[in-house]
């Protein structure tokens, strides 16, 4: 879906869609492209920062969570960029929903929260028709969608979710989860693993929580987590 199609566009999609096309139209070597595409994406990050600012900061520290589950399941070179791309732009989608409904400050109605479970469809739809981001935009797609294929926008389940998906779904929710009172980051990630093993099997893929449990206990996970946490949808 191109966003000219929408009766009302948020300025900051037009923009990111600008910038986005810029990217898209780069002529480089497929190595000085992913490094050029991951500087830029991380700039594009910054508009969402902007857009939403009591989640900024979060795209980044979940793109560095889903990297380090990533190479622990020795994704390759192209995997892994995918999986960085999606994870920087996992919540664009959040900019095409009602304005009210950005904030993740008041309890959602149930229709406000089917609304907002459009999202990250609405994010994939944005993303697909630029070559670069198409399969991030699969990733993005369906990082809410649950191991027990109780998730959205699809209901798919288990191992038809995108391998990249559920470690994007882990990252997420384990970069957005925050503990209130815990100042100290390895004791709040230590608290927000033990929250994610609670849903392993349900929400999350268990093989995900694992790979990230033993990042954990590598000391990997807290030396590349900021202690700053936003949120996530």
């Amino acid at each position: 879906m191109r966003t000219d199609s929408v009766a009302h566009v948020e300025p900051t999609v037009l923009k990111i869609q600008r910038l986005l096309e810029k990217i898209d139209r780069l002529r480089l070597p497929a190595a000085s492209r992913r490094d050029v595409e991951s500087i830029l994406v991380r700039q594009v990050s910054k508009e969402l920062d902007r857009a939403i600012p009591w989640q900024a900061g979060h795209a980044e520290r979940t793109a560095a969570v889903a990297c380090l589950i990533g190479e622990a399941f020795e994704l390759d070179t192209t995997a892994l960029h995918n999986l960085k791309l999606a994870a920087l732009l996992h919540d664009v989608g959040l900019l095409m929903v009602p304005e009210p409904l950005r904030h993740g400050c008041e309890p959602l109605d149930p229709s406000s929260y089917v609304a907002l479970q459009h999202h990250s469809r609405l994010g994939a739809n944005l993303l697909e028709p630029f070559a670069f981001l198409r399969q991030a935009a699969v990733l993005i797609a369906h990082h809410h969608e649950w191991w027990d294929g109780s998730g959205y926008p699809y209901g798919i389940r288990g191992e038809f979710i995108p391998l990249g998906a559920r470690i994007l779904a882990a990252a997420d929710a384990f970069e957005a989860i925050h503990v209130p009172g815990v100042q100290d980051r390895f004791l709040r990630n230590r608290i927000a693993l033990r929250i994610l093993r609670v849903a392993s099997g349900t929400q999350f893929d268990p093989v995900v929580v694992a790979k990230l449990w033993v990042a954990s206990e590598t000391g990997s996970l807290g030396a590349s987590v900021s202690p700053l946490h936003g949120g996530g949808r």
